[in-house]
């Protein structure tokens, strides 16, 4: 089952705007190496769910995979092939809102080139460019 919240403020929310660089969650924090978005834009659940699934296939139980990014903003959309008007539509999918330059996944525990083998399969998964950022110790 895709990620989503278990309860909201609100059940339905604006689009918004997704500007700029991401001030926070750029860095490396909990494992060694890390999925860093090179673009903006919507993940979905679905999308996160199959990046987590790519990775853990990929390392066989070895290291840890951890995800950065939570789906918590309701997307909605109005039914096919229904008129205008009758206000807007009941919330269809969960989506986590990227900035360039935020990390989403992160894995510790196994070697560079495992690592990067697992990063280029959930990259694949992604909707937008990643590269694969290791972690800063002097910081």
């Amino acid at each position: 089952m895709a990620l989503m919240p278990k309860r909201v403020k609100w059940r339905k929310s604006q689009r918004g705007k997704l500007r700029g660089p991401a001030q926070r969650g750029n860095r490396v924090s909990y494992g060694e190496y890390g999925l860093q978005a090179m673009g903006t834009g919507w993940i979905t659940g679905r999308q996160i769910e199959a990046g987590r699934v790519a990775a853990t296939h990929f390392l066989h139980r070895e290291g840890r995979v951890y995800i950065r990014i939570f789906p918590a903003k309701p997307v909605s959309a109005k039914p096919l092939e229904t008129r205008m008007g009758k206000g807007k539509g009941d919330p269809e999918d969960w989506v986590a809102c990227v900035k360039e330059g935020m990390v989403l996944f992160e894995i510790g525990g196994v070697e560079e080139d495992v690592a990067k083998s697992a990063m280029v399969r959930v990259a694949s998964k992604m909707p937008m460019r990643c590269r694969m950022v290791r972690r800063r110790h002097g910081l």
